[in-house]
């Protein structure tokens, strides 16, 4: 897995500091969640902030 960019870490951190509970375990969920949050028009970082949300919300769950 490669490091993730400042700006999906920058923009991750910042939704789930702002709206904790808009996001989930889900990776589905999460890029409805991030396109109806944010102005990202590319795919392909919506896709990778939602991932990044994802692993944090999955890293916060007890197992």
């Amino acid at each position: 897995m490669a490091i993730k960019p400042a700006y999906v870490k920058k923009t991750g951190n910042l939704l789930l500091e702002r709206y904790p509970d808009a996001f989930t375990t889900d990776f589905e969920q999460n890029k409805e969640s991030v396109s109806k949050l944010t102005n990202v028009e590319s795919k392909g970082v919506r896709n990778r902030i939602a991932g990044y949300v994802t692993r944090k919300k999955s890293a916060q769950v007890p197992a």
